[in-house]
């Protein structure tokens, strides 16, 4: 399994793989006297934790087994000097407007992407000079891509170090929900979203949901055509083989596949091929645009006519994911909203650009312009002496036209919290920029993914007036710019509700995992006592 390296013209440094770690080693070959180095990669299929034999709990890293039999793999050297590193590659992929074959193209910047150039090299901080230099040459990287870590590399291995035996340890299982709605038809999806929109909020209630609602689509004799986006996706997916055995029974079945998923590309294109073989329409949209909304589109036959039904997400259609995102489906068959989804999906498909959306803000056309405008409405309500308050959850906040609109709303007198779970480059609390702004990232148990909006529309939040949305975009130039993304009012009074006085509520209160963002940029864990609230513990609790 091991294989010992002594590096020299006849024996040359070898590839190192993308996330490949590898112990280099300088060697004094007792015969001549001479020096050589070494090199050890170190392999990945094995656990990186040995557990140690014994009453007690104790574990060992794989290298530093190997170290201790370093006289086994070079006999009749001496070690003289041993250090670590793991190689980052460049995995991007750069694919032109011009493109003939798209899926194509893909395969081909694939196979060339294990070959990307080294973009950091992670060393331990005790690796000697001498080391530094020889791997840095071999590698045909910089200095400058040199990452010293004093302590353990690779620090997601330390997943294995969760035991079983050691339950009280562990989150307590997740026994997600099924929507009283749901509960109430008997399963019946169709028939649930036709009484009413409905919420659901992943992982506390199930995506079991999202799958049974296409599935039920893929078997009604009654559903004549079925549309969805996927951005990403299970290995096993339950929601492929729902849209194959659609097309397989005769519906008009089109998939919007997108192929530039970072790290999901040759998945995608596995499902697309498996897709198109059962019929399904496979698009794959737009050389310079990804396609990042989550919309799928359903139409039925009933009594004289057809009825849509949309489901907006903004969350991926992953069922291993949703079990640790927290994020947001929102299920409608309401006519507006139904007509916009196909307007979208017409543009995705043929060009078409939605000439006007009734319900819907779509990017890259005009998300960001809508939510600068209902920014300035409520600049306009706090010149009126109104309320005017803004709530916001994002992923990441980046872009500059938003940020400079949000202090200008502060400036103006205009209320502000930002749950921002990721990059944020807007500064809080400034004085005399950003004193009504305030921002937090919750970090615990669940990811937190869900992207909403609310403006107080003169009524203050939560309030009657409200003006609710929720999203798959951040608030990032990428997304308003370089991606479709859809941002989707919610009108229902109990879903608006809800997101105000539940979902946003919980995570401004929020103690037990919360972090603040200051004036200087820097974040602060708030102190939580051990009755502190956690907004992760509340919606878990199938009694709140």
């Amino acid at each position: 399994m091991l294989t010992p390296i002594a590096v020299d013209p006849l024996h040359p440094f070898p590839f190192i793989p993308n996330l490949g770690y590898s112990m280099v080693l300088r060697l004094h070959r007792r015969a001549d006297g001479a020096q050589v180095m070494g090199l050890v990669p170190l392999p990945v299929h094995v656990p990186r934790f040995v557990r140690v034999p014994g009453p007690n709990t104790r574990f060992m890293r794989r290298e530093q087994i190997i170290h201790i039999h370093l006289d086994r793999l070079f006999p009749g050297f001496d070690v003289t000097a041993v250090g670590y590193f793991r190689v980052l590659r460049d995995s991007d992929i750069d694919i032109e407007e011009e493109a003939e074959d798209l899926v194509q193209t893909f395969q081909t910047a694939l196979n060339r992407r294990r070959h990307g150039s080294v973009i950091r090299i992670t060393i331990d901080a005790d690796m000697a000079p001498e080391l530094r230099s020889f791997v840095v040459e071999k590698l045909d990287a910089h200095e400058d891509d040199l990452l010293e870590i004093d302590g353990l590399i690779g620090l997601a291995d330390t997943s294995e170090l969760v035991l079983k035996e050691r339950p009280e340890l562990q989150f307590a299982p997740l026994a997600p929900r099924t929507p009283k709605a749901i509960v109430e038809t008997e399963g019946d999806c169709l028939e649930a979203v036709r009484r009413g929109d409905i919420l659901v909020h992943h992982p506390y209630e199930s995506f079991d949901i999202v799958v049974q609602f296409l599935r039920q689509a893929a078997r009604d004799p009654d559903v004549v055509a079925i549309k969805q986006t996927l951005y990403r996706t299970s290995d096993d997916s339950p929601i492929v083989a729902a849209l194959c055995q659609a097309a397989g029974s005769g519906k008009s079945v089109t998939a919007l596949v997108e192929l530039k998923a970072r790290f999901d590309e040759e998945r995608n294109l596995r499902w697309s091929q498996d897709m198109e073989r059962s019929g399904v329409h496979v698009i794959y949209g737009f050389a310079a645009l990804k396609t990042h909304a989550k919309v799928t589109l359903v139409v039925r036959r009933e009594g004289d006519g057809l009825r849509s039904y949309a489901h907006f997400g903004t969350g991926n259609y992953h069922p291993q994911t949703a079990r640790i995102y927290t994020d947001l489906s929102l299920f409608t068959c309401g006519a507006d909203y139904c007509r916009d989804a196909a307007q979208l999906f017409n543009y995705m498909t043929g060009y078409a650009k939605p000439e006007h959306l009734s319900k819907l803000a779509a990017s890259p056309f005009m998300l960001r312009t809508r939510l600068k405008e209902l920014i300035a409405a409520e600049i306009d309500h706090a010149h009126a002496g109104r309320p005017a308050q803004i709530w916001a959850k994002l992923n990441s906040l980046v872009d500059a036209e938003i940020i400079d609109a949000l202090y200008r709303a502060s400036l103006e007198g205009v209320e502000i919290d930002l749950v921002v779970r990721g990059i944020c480059c807007l500064r809080p609390g400034v004085p005399g920029l950003s004193e009504r702004i305030r921002v937090k990232s919750i970090v615990g148990r669940f990811l937190e993914h869900a992207r909403i909006v609310c403006f107080g529309a003169g009524g203050g939040l939560p309030s009657d007036a409200a003006k609710v949305f929720i999203s798959s975009a951040d608030w990032m130039p990428r997304n308003f710019d370089r991606r479709i993304e859809v941002m989707v009012p919610v009108e229902n009074e109990s879903a608006r509700s809800r997101i105000m006085n539940e979902i946003m509520a919980a995570n401004l209160k929020d103690e037990a995992q919360s972090w603040t963002l200051g004036p200087d940029g820097t974040y602060n864990r708030l102190a939580a006592g051990p009755n502190a609230f956690s907004a992760h513990v509340f919606f878990l609790n199938p009694e709140r």
